[in-house]
């Protein structure tokens, strides 16, 4: 279900994109953008950086995680995955773990298209049984 985003919320779309638009995606042209909000109401953002070795490349939510942790932060309330295309994109699974390793059966995942439409969802819709998620 698309949703307009709450005032507080614009900002994860604005940081996400802006972040999105520094992604280095040389090989799949598909530039993500992440940002959360945490516990402290602290925002960070990051984006998809690929590699020629597939396998070191890291995903636009890993990189938000690892600010997010930096600062020390320890709580996802919210995360926006802004998608470079008329789709929603969704996290992939090894990202949705990681997301799980952070949020609660509260934490709300909000999609961005290029359009604007948002959909949101709570995470445990991801992601449901998640390995270690006992919040």
């Amino acid at each position: 279900m698309a949703l307009d985003l709450k005032p507080e919320h614009k900002t994860l779309l604005a940081l996400a994109t802006k972040a999105q638009k520094n992604a280095h995606a040389p090989y799949s042209n598909f530039f993500v953008g992440a940002a959360i909000l945490d516990e402290k109401a602290q925002h960070h953002a990051s984006c998809n950086v690929e590699n020629a070795a597939y396998p070191l490349g890291q995903c636009a939510e890993a990189g938000a995680i690892a600010a997010m942790v930096a600062s020390g932060s320890k709580h996802i309330k919210h995360i926006l995955i802004a998608s470079p295309n008329d789709e929603f994109c969704s996290p992939c699974g090894g990202c949705r773990q990681k997301i799980a390793e952070f949020a609660d059966a509260q934490t709300e995942v909000h999609l961005a298209t290029k359009e604007g439409k948002i959909k949101t969802v709570k995470f445990t819709e991801l992601l449901p049984l998640a390995f270690g998620f006992e919040k």
